[in-house]
């Protein structure tokens, strides 16, 4: 089993290596904060001094950064994967991007004989610690096969839903799908609160009924106990609706639900909550209504 190489140790990035490791596998890290690697090195990973060296130790590396202009500088910039990357080895975008800049990175990989598969997340912090994402990967269908088990290590549901960009292109769908969820369950919340009743009676009601959902049972929790550490990042939903805006616009889609979700988000990072998490969406409902949701 070779060694696999894995840059981006943030907040899902450093459990997700940890899995990795927990699995059986080695790992070449590189970060550019060097506390997280320091972390990741102590649990059994080697070091790495750059994007460059990781790829020249390793036949796969991951790379789970913020967002397409920190892809880019790691996979095609100076000391970047592209230099040291040999034919025939594979890049596992993990990161969520627009699904364009995915493309264009696997196009210059091409040319190197590089493979590319593209790999987002679902599923925050407390899903990444577990090793229960939810993984959907965009490439070619053999290269797809070979890095299952890889991917497995760190995710619960693993599939493959298309061509290279397809992986981006879903992520973008699912992040529209919990943002319009979480504005829903807010406004519902807020409604049954300034109407005086129990918060809690409501959601332990509908659950189990259409409404019902994942956002629903993970956030509705989380809002009424006013506990706002974030497993996801407004900041970071706010990166994912600005690649769902564009990539929306140059197709011809119209999302006018997420363009409203969208200026809430950016309320909310005005008035200080950019790093909360984005269950806090309430917050601004709550600021409209004058009143607070929480268990009673």
């Amino acid at each position: 089993m070779g060694k696999i190489g894995f840059i981006g140790l943030g907040i899902m990035g450093k459990p997700m290596s940890k899995n990795l490791l927990k699995a059986g596998y080695k790992l070449v890290v590189y970060n550019r904060s060097k506390e997280a690697m320091e972390e990741v090195v102590a649990a059994g990973a080697e070091p790495a001094n750059s994007p460059r060296e990781v790829a020249e130790r390793c036949e796969k590396f991951i790379t789970m950064l913020p967002n397409s202009p920190h892809v880019k500088e790691v996979v095609l910039g100076p000391n970047g994967l592209i230099e040291g990357a040999r034919p025939g080895s594979i890049l596992i975008d993990m990161s969520s991007i627009d699904p364009r800049v995915t493309k264009e990175i696997a196009a210059k990989l091409a040319e190197k004989g590089v493979r590319m598969l593209d790999a987002p997340v679902s599923g925050s912090e407390p899903k990444a610690i577990e090793g229960t994402l939810a993984i959907m990967v965009g490439g070619k269908q053999e290269d797809f096969e070979e890095c299952y088990d890889i991917l497995k290590a760190m995710g619960s549901s693993v599939v493959r839903v298309g061509d290279i960009g397809a992986g981006n292109v879903t992520k973008l769908a699912n992040q529209i799908i919990v943002a319009l969820n979480i504005a829903a369950m807010s406004e519902a919340l807020v409604l049954a609160t300034k109407a005086g009743v129990d918060p809690e009676l409501v959601y332990r009601a509908i659950r189990g009924g259409l409404a019902g959902s994942m956002v629903l049972d993970m956030k509705a929790p989380m809002v009424m106990s006013r506990n706002f550490k974030p497993g996801f990042r407004i900041n970071l939903h706010i990166k994912d609706l600005a690649n769902a805006l564009s990539a929306a616009h140059e197709m011809g889609v119209p999302v006018p639900l997420t363009s409203l979700v969208m200026e809430i988000l950016q309320a909310l990072k005005v008035d200080g909550l950019g790093d909360a998490d984005h269950s806090a969406i309430v917050r601004f409902y709550e600021k409209l209504a004058q009143v607070e949701v929480r268990k009673q």
